[in-house]
């Protein structure tokens, strides 16, 4: 009877979850957000009930299947996947059952067949070696050594302190410190072990005495069983013809080794425990500097070394420089790598190998030999050079200092092919105006990889957005367009509540949920939702959001009054808004010139742009017009219109003659477009903003020209072609293939779901 109540109580949950997709809300409006998190709280309290729910799961996967609630598979597969992860064991029959649907998927459009080829992949290997996707995930996380796998992940949180309060930001960081807590190499590696044992030898392992064993151990005892572990799950993992009794047995010996050390009659059978699964390694950062974001990135491929003292790690960063590194030849090729030398070109600087590489040389020689004047040698700081870069790259290609002197006869060994073993999930907390400085950041970083590559081969980046919105909006207000409130900073969260109903309900509802239990007065039940509930959502959003939604980065190019200033170039993502400036009063009355009555508010403007036609062929139209103003959106109202593609807004002003004389109307033109030039055909100024941000505003402004950002590979590959074939105007060669156009993938729980 009490298994019976268990299971009608969490199938009364999932059906609540499904209820909240379909726009029921739960009465209660705290629990908005929060049922995904309460249901898997529930099972992490008894994991004996995983199975459970998984087989509840299955059911409900099933049904929305036959029928046809699309919007049901992704947010309970994704569920399924989670409490499949964390169990402690479940059976192969119902893995087999999750894996026999997750095929059913391919036969679906994008994104449930990329989604169901992804889990299936994993359940294949998870029924083969139970406690796979726990092991990797751990082990990648916490950047644990480990041959088999020697993949790291790290979380880096951005946040703008000018848009978020101080509160705010002290609890997150709050926060994320005591998610690091009790996370100890050691404890980690145990949790491995003991749920790979747990995974595949079900009810038959002894957690309770496994546990005191693993307690009593040196780390280094630790350490040689957790790698014993590793390796056989791993294995079993890759071998084509691997069974799953056969890696059970295989992990009983280890088992039976490691429970050896406990005294006859300690050993007891107890039923499943669950094994906790550690909060990923996360870094909480306040975005002060433009490029601190590649700074991070960097640090985080190769850590300084501990020579190097702490107090100099910010001006070593600054003087590090990739455009000093590239010699007098244009960018340099992916595949090969600068060498930096070491040699000062100072007599005494010589190691004693280099003095004597052969044998030792007669007087003759030794007064023939080429003398180095004196001189000082510069010291260098670790980043001031590539030497930064080279060492400990893992690249065959990069030579070492030491060897520079060896004699030019040695052919060095083929560069080996580099791999992604590092993982950087960066999370941005904010509205629309992070995410512009994130375009900015973006941009910034892959033309530093275009001129020489470092960060790409060895660096998977993923981007992840979680909308948090307080106080009074800090944006540049437009004539007739007034910002309508806070909800127009959050467009890009918007739009993707509206794509992906998962992401809607599991990170949409943190945008004011956040603030409100960063200002709670301190009480045991503010701790008790904060460092669980803010930690858990974030966990959850990097481990199963990896579907990425593509929003097109924008160019703009920038001319100013004066003719002597030099054009402005800038990108963004969501916005880009221009209202009249006011005239310099000291300017005008210098000026010899005879005043003209104006023609109403604002100011003449000559608009070009190309059309957005069905049949996409470009249709350049002119007009000239008066304005007060105009506003480019680059984020449409609706999910199926195209992402690349902008909204424009123009307030026009009409003059009106009548009776009672002339008189003026704003009427609001719109058009679609994907390039567009503006022109104060009267000299007059307006000014510009970006991204919603008063901080990106630029005044005196007499012209802009906006078009999609190019991807700057294409650009220096279409450079480089353009040399040999000068008459060509369409793509050749190699740039037919790469990707014109700078996007900046957001990663949700299912991308966009049309």
């Amino acid at each position: 009877m009490e298994s019976a109540e268990v299971e009608s109580d969490i199938l009364r949950r999932v059906r609540t979850l499904l209820r909240e997709l379909d726009g029921h809300h739960p009465a209660c409006q705290s629990d908005r957000g929060m049922l995904r998190w309460t249901l898997h709280k529930k099972i992490d309290q008894n994991p004996s009930n995983s199975s459970v729910l998984v087989r509840i799961l299955v059911k409900e996967l099933e049904r929305a299947e036959r029928g046809d609630f699309r919007h049901y598979i992704i947010p309970l597969l994704h569920t399924l996947m989670y409490t499949l992860i964390k169990a402690p064991c479940i059976s192969d029959e119902l893995c087999s059952r999750v894996y026999d649907f997750c095929k059913k998927l391919l036969t679906l459009p994008k994104p449930f067949c990329t989604i169901g080829l992804d889990y299936a992949m994993r359940l294949k290997m998870e029924r083969t070696a139970p406690g796979t996707l726990y092991q990797r995930m751990v082990i990648s996380e916490q950047s644990l050594k480990s041959d088999p796998y020697p993949y790291q992940e790290k979380i880096f949180i951005f946040a703008d302190p000018e848009l978020l309060s101080e509160a705010i930001c002290n609890a997150l960081v709050t926060d994320t410190e005591a998610a690091q807590v009790s996370q100890s190499p050691r404890a980690c590696m145990c949790y491995v072990v003991i749920h790979a044992m747990q995974a595949s030898l079900g009810e038959g392992c002894d957690v309770s005495g496994l546990k005191r064993s693993l307690q009593d151990m040196p780390t280094s005892d630790i350490e040689h069983w957790f790698r014993q572990v590793v390796a056989a799950v791993e294995c079993a993992g890759h071998e084509a013809s691997a069974d799953r009794g056969q890696h059970a047995a295989r992990l009983e010996e280890i088992y039976h080794a490691i429970l050896s050390t406990l005294q006859a009659g300690d050993a007891s059978s107890g039923g499943l425990q669950g094994t906790p699964l550690p909060n990923p390694n996360i870094s909480f950062h306040l975005w002060t500097e433009e490029d601190q974001l590649w700074k991070e990135l960097v640090l985080f491929i190769r850590p300084l070394s501990q020579s190097c003292e702490p107090n100099c790690l910010s001006q070593d960063l600054d003087n590090f420089e990739i455009q000093d590194i590239i010699s007098d030849c244009e960018y340099c090729e992916q595949t090969r790598f600068s060498v930096l030398s070491t040699d000062s070109g100072i007599e005494r600087d010589l190691p004693a190998a280099a003095e004597e590489p052969f044998a030792p040389c007669s007087a003759e020689t030794e007064q023939s030999r080429l003398h180095r004047k004196g001189g000082i040698k510069k010291k260098l700081s670790p980043l001031e050079s590539v030497a930064f870069l080279q060492a400990g790259c893992n690249s065959a290609g990069a030579k070492s200092p030491a060897k520079s002197q060896k004699r030019v006869s040695v052919l060095p060994e083929p560069a080996a092919p580099l791999q992604r073993l590092h993982t950087a999930r960066i999370v941005l907390l904010g509205d629309d105006r992070i995410l512009g400085r994130l375009a900015q950041a973006y941009h910034s970083l892959r033309k530093r990889e275009t001129r020489r590559v470092f960060l790409t081969p060895r660096l998977n980046l993923q981007f992840y957005y979680i909308p948090v919105v307080t106080g009074q909006p800090n944006t540049l207000t437009v004539a007739d367009h007034a910002v309508t409130g806070q909800e127009e900073l959050c467009e890009v969260a918007r739009y993707l509540g509206r794509a992906d109903p998962w992401y809607e309900s599991n990170i949409n509802t943190l945008c004011h949920m956040i603030p409100k239990l960063a200002t709670m007065p301190s009480s045991p039940s503010k701790h008790l939702v904060t460092d669980l509930f803010i930690a858990d959502v974030i966990a959850y959003y990097v481990r199963m959001g990896v579907q990425p939604v593509c929003f097109q980065v924008y160019a703009v190019k920038i001319f100013f009054n004066d003719p002597a200033q030099e054009p402005a170039e800038d990108v963004f993502l969501t916005e880009l808004s221009t209202q009249v400036q006011e005239s310099n009063p000291h300017r005008e009355l210098n000026t010899n010139k005879k005043k003209t009555t104006p023609d109403g508010p604002g100011i003449d403007l000559t608009v070009t742009y190309r059309k957005v036609v069905v049949s996409d062929r470009a249709k350049e139209i002119a007009m000239s017009l008066r304005s007060t103003g105009l506003v480019m959106k680059a984020i449409p109202a609706d999910e199926a219109e195209d992402l690349v593609c902008l909204n424009v807004n123009i307030t026009e002003i009409i003059r009106i003659n009548n009776l009672s004389g002339r008189s003026f109307s704003a009427v609001a033109n719109r058009l679609k477009t994907r390039s567009i030039k503006i022109r104060s055909t009267e000299q007059r100024p307006f000014m510009v903003c970006l991204d919603k941000d008063s901080r990106r505003a630029y005044r005196n402004v007499i012209s802009v020209e906006v078009s999609p950002c190019l991807e700057p590979s294409y650009c220096l590959q279409k450079t480089r072609t353009m040399k040999f074939s000068l008459h060509e105007t369409e793509d050749v060669g190699l740039v037919k293939y790469m990707p014109k156009s700078l996007l900046l993938p957001i990663n949700t729980f299912a991308g966009v779901i049309q």
